[in-house]
């Protein structure tokens, strides 16, 4: 049996973006059992020059999004970034599943050897989809589903490895 571009990302966003918005929720019960701000949570970091909870999740989004988009060859659909609550961030990841469970299959087929083109700085960069896909999207996928799990688990959010790989 081959895998394809499709099985390698769609399937992967979708599961770790569930279980992203069940921790979440998780972060939200926990900041309202202890009377924390929710607030308090969402602008939380793990450094100072790194980004905080929310902009981690919006990342995340992005990610997934952005990389089965470009990898199937359609429009990657731009999100505000506006979300201020657990409860939109986790509207925002349903949207993105949403999104993402809507391309095609067929139009990820082939996709090994086209060539797609994303913005990066100083200049946009042209990469083979499956160069991408292994060492862009994902990685940047996970860093930041990761980096999300780690400021909530810092902040006293009872998450388990079980929780950050979701059911599968």
């Amino acid at each position: 049996m081959s895998l394809s571009l499709y099985d390698l990302s769609v399937p992967v966003f979708v599961q770790s973006l569930e279980a992203l918005s069940a921790v979440l929720k998780k972060a939200a019960a926990h900041a309202e059992a202890r009377k924390i701000e929710p607030q308090v949570l969402l602008s939380a970091r793990l450094f100072p020059d790194m980004f905080a909870l929310t902009r981690q999740v919006q990342l995340a989004s992005d990610f997934a999004k952005g990389g089965a988009a470009r990898i199937a060859g359609v429009d990657v659909p731009s999100y505000a970034d506006t979300e201020a609550s657990f409860e939109e961030l986790e509207a925002r990841i349903a949207k993105t599943i949403a999104f993402i469970n809507s391309i095609p299959k067929d139009k990820f087929v082939g996709a090994e050897t086209r060539d797609i083109t994303v913005p990066m700085r100083p200049e946009p960069r042209v990469f083979n989809a499956l160069t991408y896909l292994r060492h862009g999207a994902l990685p940047n996928f996970f860093f930041h589903t990761t980096t999300t799990y780690d400021i909530l688990r810092h902040n006293g959010v009872e998450v388990t490895k079980r929780d950050f790989l979701g059911v599968y």
